[in-house]
């Protein structure tokens, strides 16, 4: 089984940045896709990015050029690179790990505010 920690939300200004990071530990040998999900409340998670063992990345059209996931393959961690955030872009960030097998791992989550 695969073991999933997220980490760096908080509060923001409109405009702001922040990093979210995200590790992955046990048996990473089996990990696939790494991404980023994010939830409010009453609507159904959400995919933000997502990076496949060869680089290849997907994001949804409201983050387009305004965020950017990463992943280093050696320590097992990906990561997302949130700029010119809004306050739309409020909400709990979880990040998922996806294994060859076909199953996910999700983080306990990170809430991210975007208020001035």
């Amino acid at each position: 089984q695969v073991q999933v920690a997220d980490s760096g939300g908080g509060l923001v200004q409109p405009g702001g940045s922040l990093r979210l990071s995200c590790a992955a530990s046990g048996r990473i040998s089996t990990i696939s896709t790494m991404g980023w999900y994010r939830q409010t409340p009453g609507k159904q998670r959400e995919l933000v990015a997502i990076i496949n063992n060869g680089g290849s990345t997907k994001y949804a059209d409201s983050v387009k050029g305004r965020f950017t996931i990463s992943r280093d393959n050696f320590a097992s961690m990906v990561y997302l690179e949130m700029n010119t955030l809004k306050p739309e872009d409020t909400a709990i960030y979880y990040c998922n790990v996806a294994s060859i097998s076909g199953t996910n791992a999700w983080g306990q989550g990170t809430q991210v505010t975007v208020s001035s």
